[in-house]
């Protein structure tokens, strides 16, 4: 046991839940509204919306994970960097659009906007679903991203006594959740940032000293590490994938759900504008993060008889608290641990949120009771974000963690199968409802299939084009074939039977 870090760790994270329980009387409004609850009443500025949506998107996973993929892999783990940067202009084309048609027609999800689009209940549910079924593992990897620190500190073992400290977080973020809604997260998330910053600014600064320098580091890190591979003759090898992994990844991150209830939560569609100007100072940060993995390579700690047990039970994902715990004083080991699992309660609390606003009114209200009060739907939407961290408690203890990882890796393929219906619809009506809806049932398919094929050890897929071998991400071609089929039988679908009708929002609903 680490007690020093220990007692560091316990009270930020116990400032921070008291802080999740004052959220309620912030910016107070009536919390058995829907949009109260789970949008925070629309009333987010830029500064707030930053640090949300910073919170949102950098999760406790990210700061694990990032810098894991690059301690074992290299390079190829800075995909990361350029697919957020090119997330920007797109955050910053497309969604002040849907903020303006939800703000109009009261939309609270993705889903809905969907249904008043296209007049079709059954596209809007699929819609709806991929969003659950994406976000659920989602959910269990930041309680994983817990799990390692809280291991890190010394509480680990078998049964009730390693498990109680994970168990207890999840009480505590279910408890600030259910009572304060999005204000909570929102609250917590600028002091989640600012000690991510402290964190990652003191590591990018420290350890390099202690190595004698970056140019001392680097040259600890085989060449190999430090490079993609060079394309043999007859494939693109690294390059196709780590651009496609780049350009799929930034496709699909607005549209998972905690984004959308993100961006949904702002006051105005300049808020979203000024934040795709403001979040790649988080780029920039995730650049530094990524680097932590070359850093605690450079300083063997995978060599350190000390974390043996750590990198047993965690694998890769050890890499950075094991860096920290080699580096630092305690007392800075707790601040940085205490960084990482607020950066957990933060996305954590905004993807049960998503979650629950999508059952609710997407599949609550939409097929099982139409005709509910707006205070039975907020009731329905805290009972559901409870469930849903449960189902990612129980996915955490009972399973292994790499099954969490899998299923997170084939939420990527399945959610960016909605951009035709989404992205698209935000521009154009010429889709048919029912030609994407096909559309996203063979990309989903094709994509689950390439997924089955590689295993689910990893999310590249080897295509042949033309005599050469094209390595990508399995999103970005599903999401093309996706493309392709929901166009070409739109065509068609319209010369018989057009849709178009069935819109319930006009031009102007879009400015």
């Amino acid at each position: 046991m680490n007690w020093t870090a220990t007692i560091v760790f316990v009270l930020l994270f116990g400032a921070v839940t008291v802080l999740g329980f004052v959220a309620a009387n912030w910016r107070r409004g009536d919390l058995s509204l829907l949009h109260e609850w789970g949008l925070g009443g629309r009333r987010f500025g830029t500064l707030i919306a930053w640090f949300l949506m910073g919170g949102d998107l950098y999760t406790a996973y990210t700061f694990v994970a990032v810098p894991a993929l690059v301690y074992g892999a290299g390079a190829i783990g800075f995909f990361a960097v350029p697919y957020t940067i090119i997330a920007y202009p797109i955050l910053f084309l497309v969604f002040p659009r849907l903020w303006a048609v939800a703000q109009k027609h009261g939309y609270v999800t993705a889903p809905e906007f969907v249904r008043g689009r296209y007049g079709n209940r059954w596209l809007a549910l699929a819609v709806a679903l991929t969003g659950l079924v994406a976000t659920m593992p989602y959910i269990a990897l930041q309680l994983v991203g817990i799990q390692v620190v809280i291991g890190a500190l010394g509480f680990h073992g078998a049964g009730l006594g390693g498990d109680l400290p994970l168990i207890i977080a999840f009480v505590i973020l279910a408890a600030f959740t259910y009572t304060s809604g999005l204000r909570a997260p929102a609250m917590i998330a600028v002091v989640k940032d600012v000690l991510i910053y402290i964190t990652v600014l003191a590591a990018v600064i420290v350890v390099p000293m202690k190595l004698g320098g970056y140019g001392a580091m680097f040259a600890k890190i085989p060449a190999a590490k430090l490079t993609l591979a060079v394309p043999g003759a007859g494939t693109l090898g690294a390059y196709s994938a780590y651009a496609t992994l780049a350009l799929g990844s930034a496709m699909a991150l607005f549209l998972y759900p905690h984004s959308i209830t993100g961006l949904l939560s702002s006051n105005s569609s300049r808020v979203i504008k000024r934040n795709a100007t403001f979040l790649p100072a988080y780029s920039f940060m995730l650049g530094l993060l990524a680097l932590l993995g070359f850093m605690a390579f450079a300083v063997g700690v995978g060599h350190m008889p000390q974390f043996a047990g750590g990198f047993k039970t965690y694998g890769p994902n050890f890499a950075v608290p094991a860096l920290f715990l080699a580096t630092f004083p305690s007392w800075f080991v707790g601040i940085a641990f205490a960084a990482i699992g607020i950066g957990a309660l933060v996305p954590a609390a905004i993807m049960s949120i998503a979650c629950a606003n999508i059952f609710t009114r997407d599949i609550y209200r939409e097929f099982i009771n139409p005709h509910c009060t707006p205070a039975q739907e907020s009731t329905m939407a805290k009972l559901v974000s409870l469930v849903v961290k449960a189902g990612a408690l129980v996915f955490v203890l009972e399973l292994q963690t790499k099954y969490a990882i899998q299923f997170q890796l084939l939420g990527g393929v399945l959610i960016i199968q909605t951009v035709p219906s989404v992205v698209f619809g935000l521009f154009t009506r010429f889709f048919n409802a029912w030609a994407l809806l096909i559309g996203w049932a063979v990309g989903t398919v094709i994509g689950t299939g390439m997924m089955l094929h590689l295993h689910f050890a990893g999310a590249v897929y080897p295509v042949h084009l033309f005599g050469v071998v094209v390595p990508g991400y399995v999103a970005f071609y599903a999401v093309i074939i996706n493309f392709v089929i929901a166009a070409v039988l739109s065509v068609l679908f319209n010369a018989f039977a057009s849709d178009r009708h069935k819109d319930e929002t006009v031009a102007t609903d879009y400015a």
